[in-house]
């Protein structure tokens, strides 16, 4: 795919600088990317946590009925 890129004139010097679509669409593929794997470390965290507590019942559960 070709880069589109757009010339604008900056009204306080009169230089032209040139801005792309495609580093506007990747800013927001970055936050959305970086979204995604913020949520997923925060479900992994959970079910860490969750077999954790599964798994101390379980242990401590055996300990009791040998008693």
């Amino acid at each position: 795919m070709a880069e589109m890129k757009q010339k604008t004139k900056n009204s306080n010097n009169g230089v032209y600088s040139s801005s792309s679509k495609r580093s506007n669409n990747n800013n927001g593929f970055t936050r959305k990317c970086a979204s995604l794997v913020k949520q997923q470390r925060a479900r992994i965290y959970i079910l860490r946590r969750c077999a954790t507590m599964l798994l101390c019942w379980y242990i401590q559960g055996d300990n009791d009925s040998s008693s």
